[in-house]
């Protein structure tokens, strides 16, 4: 097996991993929710949904992290410098 094929370890914790999504998911909401708000859309209409699908990660986690969380499966770069969150399929649940 050639090194490329083995799994290289992160160097960023599974906290800052974690935290590094829920801030990208906040970020990612609050520019949606801006988008949403244009002048424009009156408040007594059914409104219309945000075109947004990716955006840039926030500055406070160095790139390093995003291009891990990217490598993991949870992010997908669309553009440079931006990204969008892959969809995770349910875990276990019921039926």
């Amino acid at each position: 097996m050639s090194s490329a094929d083995v799994p290289q370890p992160s160097a960023h914790s599974p906290q800052e991993l974690k935290a590094a999504v829920k801030a990208f998911k906040k970020k990612l909401k609050l520019t949606r929710l801006d988008d949403q708000s244009r002048i424009g859309v009156g408040p007594m209409s059914s409104g219309r949904e945000s075109g947004i699908v990716g955006i840039a990660p926030p500055d406070k986690y160095p790139q390093s992290v995003w291009d891990e969380l990217e490598r993991q499966g949870k992010l997908r770069k669309i553009e440079a410098g931006l990204y969008e969150m892959v969809q995770q399929p349910p875990q276990g649940g019921k039926r």
